[in-house]
Formats: structure tokens, C-alpha cells, sequence
């Protein structure tokens, strides 16, 4: 690969290696200023290792990069930005209390006379920005105020507030949902088409919508590029994962057998007292997957979490295998073989500084198999890891001892559904199993799902997802609880709010 002009980024030749592992295989890149191109592979395939080497966050064991056809070391982000590059990581890096003008700016502040923050210039500034790429976010509110799509478009912000042209967004749909897919594509189209260039390691289902190209990496290695126009959906999962690929999950006829897990009448607050889940029943018979489908917002958290103990219900019950559990402990829920793949992997069901092997038997601890006298047996958890990372392929395959934030997210998610599944469970509650995979993993998790129903396991499978202006209807509704908040605070008692707006439903 010649020295072209041309290209916004050329990376030639990368290798990049994690002790005896080798992420990164002399890998090349080559990418189109003024376009949007894909890198596509598996889970723990190098993707992100790859887009860390060109912002500076690694330094690859060879290989060089060039940038509008000249060669540039880059050493850490710093000199990334220097050149123009800008990155939004897949688990954002935000103030969660500060505001999003205060984010977008914080570390390259706007200083008046004397070196005082001007926060009036600045927030000018972000909304020049904001307008000129259409990228709708309030600049006063709050990051914890606001949905996920709207803070990954303050990361973008963030970027392009410190002048990128090459814009990196790793894994940019893992956390959202179907309609903030939509508007993101929209926006990456805006950018490319203002001339800015975007690299994006993406998950299969989105790059024919947004792609004009696209390198496929599978374990290190790079298999080729491809005009996405002219691949099928199908060819690029086969390129990927390196065999077909069945996009259609196949699965015999259910056999449901007893009840295991009943509610009835169940009533759950959320954390402002409101009731979030009213009067629910349902029922999940052995053998059987029962879908729990929705819009985003509407109890599904509050349900879960009443169901494992994490919060208390107001009234109703929940009852494994006829006996209540409600309002017990979270080791009674795992006593009674109730299994849980909650939605956010790293608040939720991972220790990210804990080892593989220690995140492994997390629920088990207190197992005879892996210590004794509260001591743990360090070659019996080991051991136990290794026994899951080579049945889920979990990568690296020698990731045992590793912390698990090393780990891609995708492979995360790989360990949280192993462990869950490795125990036999009798309930197994999936939300959202398949966030953040690739088709492969996808492909694979369907297959477990089955297999665990097959097995005669009770399976509830929750899948959410936000309807077009409910990120605008929860933002209007935190800023009136707030305000609502602050007048009591004041002794003024409690206001009627002005809702709905504009006298509709």
C-alpha cells in the first residue's frame, strides 16, 4: 500500500501484542476522506485494539500510520487530536452531573481576562455545533438527565468542538436503541457529507445503512475490504465469523411443562415512588420462553429487579416453583436457581477489576468445589474459567486470570451469559442477552436460549425499546420533577405541573 493523499488514514502493516497474545496481525487500513467506513468483526476480533492504536491509546509492536498521505507517529491521544482525530469510546466518558456544555468543553476551556472561565463563549461555541450538525442535545442539561443516544452525541461533540476531521466511533450501536440507530446513522451521513471522515467499528445489521466501505478482521487478521453496496448482509457474516452464518434462529416445537416462576398482582415503585409496574401477572412454564416486549421506561427495570431482590415490591407475589420470593434476599433468588442476564453488563452483573475466573463464580463463592473455610481455591476457579471461555469462546482463550475489563464488550457479555448458564438454572431472566454482540455471538446466544428451554428451563426474555419523542417527553418530565423537587426544597409546596404539553396525550 503506496503513500495516497487521497486517503484521510492509511495504517499499514499494524501489529500490536498483549504479552504472548497477538490482537493485531499486520493489519492495513485504508480509508476515503470524506466517507464512512466500517471495521467489522467478531467480538474480541481487534477492532477496537485497532482504532486505540490510531488514537494513541496503544503503541502497536510495528506498522506505521499516515494521515492525508504523510506518515505521523502518535503516541497518546493527545497527539491524535493534534491531528485531527477525535474518538468516541463505547462506554462514554462523561461528568455525569455536569452539564453537557461543561462536558464538551472540560479540558479545553474558554478563559477571558485573567483566566477566568467563560462560560458564555463556550456554550456559544456548542451550539454553533450543535446547529450546524444537527445534532439536537440541550447544552444546559445535565448528562444524568439526558438519554444514552443524546450523551453519545455529546461525545461527538466533544471531538468535534476540538476540531476533529477523522472521527472514530467504537461500537456506537451497542447501546442503543432501533430509532437513536436511525438518528445516528443520519448524523454520520451529515458529517461525511460535510467532510468530515468517520471510521466505525460496527455491529452487522447497521452497515449496509451506513457504510460505504468496510475491513473485515477476524482474530487479528485482516480477510479484505469490501464496497459494501455490492455484499450481501449474508457474504459479510460469512467473511466475519468464517463460515455460514444462519441469520433465522431454528428451533423445534416448545414442550411446556409445569409453572416455575408466577406473579400475580404485582406492584413495584421506582426510585421516586411512583408505581412502575401495576397489577402485573404472568406466568413462565418450564420449557418455554415467554418474550416481555415494550417501550423503554415502562417497569421493565423495576420489574427484574423486584424479581431478584434488588428492590422490594409494594404489593403482589413472585413464586419460584410455588414458593414466594419476593422482598426475600438476593441469595435466596439464587438458592431457588433463579439466573439473571441483566441489561447493563458493567453495573449490573460484572466486577470489572475482578479477574475472569473470580467474575466466574461469583454466585458460587460459597460453592465446596471452589474453597474451603473461606478460603477460595485459586486452581479450581481457574479452571472452572477455562472450562467456560473454551465452551463460549471467549477471547482470548487465555483470558482466565485477566481482570475483566480487559475484555471487549461483546466478550463481557459472553462471560455474564456462561455463568449464568453454566449453573442449570430453573429461571433464567435475559434482558436485552444479545446487546453489544456481533452475528456470530448473536447466532450463538440464540442457540443457548433454546437449548436452556429444551433443557426444560423457564425463560423470560425481556426486549425494550424507546418510541420516536420519548427521549423529549423523560427529559421534560425529569426537568419538572426536579423543579418540583426544588419548590418543595423552598417550602412552596407542591406545584401542579404543566403536562401534558402542549394539551396532548
Amino acid at each position: 500500500m503506496e503513500p495516497d493523499a487521497s486517503l484521510a488514514v492509511q495504517m499499514r502493516g499494524i501489529v500490536k501484542e498483549f504479552g504472548t497474545f497477538r490482537a493485531l496481525d499486520h493489519v492495513d487500513l485504508a480509508v476515503k476522506r470524506g466517507s464512512i467506513h466500517a471495521v467489522l468483526g467478531e467480538n474480541g476480533a481487534g477492532k477496537s485494539t485497532l482504532m486505540n492504536v490510531l488514537y494513541g491509546l496503544y503503541r502497536a509492536e510495528a506498522g506505521e500510520i499516515l494521515l492525508n498521505g504523510e506518515r505521523v507517529e502518535i503516541t497518546c491521544p493527545t497527539d491524535a487530536i493534534a491531528h485531527g482525530i477525535g474518538m468516541v469510546h463505547q462506554h462514554f466518558m462523561l461528568v455525569d452531573n455536569f452539564t453537557v456544555t461543561e462536558n464538551i468543553v472540560l479540558g479545553d476551556e474558554v478563559c477571558g481576562a485573567a483566566g477566568v472561565l467563560d462560560m458564555k463563549r463556550a456554550r456559544e461555541a456548542v451550539a454553533r455545533i450543535i446547529e450546524t450538525y444537527g445534532l439536537e442535545v440541550d447544552p444546559d442539561a445535565k448528562i444524568e438527565e439526558i438519554s444514552v443516544g443524546q450523551q453519545q452525541r455529546v461525545e461527538i461533540l466533544k471531538a468535534l468542538y476540538r476540531g476533529a476531521d477523522i472521527l472514530i466511533l467504537d461500537e456506537p450501536t451497542a447501546v442503543l436503541t432501533p430509532q437513536e440507530i436511525e438518528r445516528l446513522v443520519r448524523i454520520m451521513r451529515e458529517l461525511a457529507s460535510a467532510g468530515k471522515t468517520v471510521i466505525i467499528t460496527h455491529k452487522l445489521k447497521e452497515i449496509k445503512a451506513s457504510s460505504d466501505a468496510c475491513t473485515i478482521i477476524r482474530r487479528g487478521v485482516q480477510v479484505g475490504t469490501v464496497d459494501v453496496s455490492r455484499a450481501s448482509e449474508e457474504e459479510l457474516a460469512e467473511l466475519m465469523v468464517g463460515h455460514h452464518v444462519n441469520l433465522v434462529v431454528e428451533k423445534a416445537p416448545a414442550a411446556p411443562g409445569e409453572t416455575v416462576l408466577s406473579i400475580r398482582d404485582l406492584v413495584v415503585e421506582d426510585e421516586r415512588g411512583v408505581e412502575a409496574v401495576r397489577g402485573l401477572s404472568l406466568s413462565v412454564r418450564a420449557g418455554e420462553i415467554v418474550g416481555l416486549a415494550g417501550i423503554d421506561g415502562n417497569g421493565q427495570c423495576e420489574l427484574v429487579e423486584a424479581i431478584t431482590c434488588l428492590s422490594r415490591a409494594k404489593a403482589g407475589t413472585i413464586a419460584v416453583h410455588g414458593e414466594e420470593i419476593q422482598n426475600t434476599s438476593v441469595r435466596n433468588v439464587h438458592a431457588h436457581k433463579v439466573a439473571t442476564i441483566h441489561e447493563d453488563r458493567q453495573r449490573r452483573r460484572l466486577v470489572l477489576l475482578f479477574t475472569v475466573a473470580e467474575n466466574a463464580i461469583l454466585e458460587r463463592y460459597r460453592d465446596p468445589a471452589f474453597g474451603r473455610r473461606g478460603i477460595l481455591d485459586r486452581a479450581a476457579m481457574s479452571s472452572f474459567a477455562e472450562g467456560l471461555i473454551e465452551a463460549y469462546d471467549i477471547r482470548p482463550a487465555d483470558n482466565a486470570d485477566k481482570p475483566a475489563r480487559a475484555l471487549s464488550g461483546g466478550n463481557q457479555q459472553k462471560v455474564i451469559i456462561a455463568r449464568e448458564v453454566s449453573g442449570e438454572p430453573d429461571v433464567l431472566i435475559a434482558v436485552q442477552p444479545t446487546r453489544g454482540l456481533d452475528v456470530g455471538a448473536i447466532e450463538y446466544v440464540h442457540r443457548a436460549l433454546v437449548a436452556e428451554r429444551d433443557r426444560g428451563t423457564a425463560i423470560l426474555l425481556i426486549s425494550t425499546r424507546a418510541r420516536r419523542g420519548h427521549e423529549r417527553i423523560r427529559h421534560h418530565r425529569r426537568h419538572l420533577q426536579r423543579q418540583d423537587h426544588r419548590h418543595v426544597q423552598a417550602g412552596r409546596g407542591r406545584r401542579e405541573p404543566p403536562w401534558p404539553p402542549h394539551g396532548g396525550r
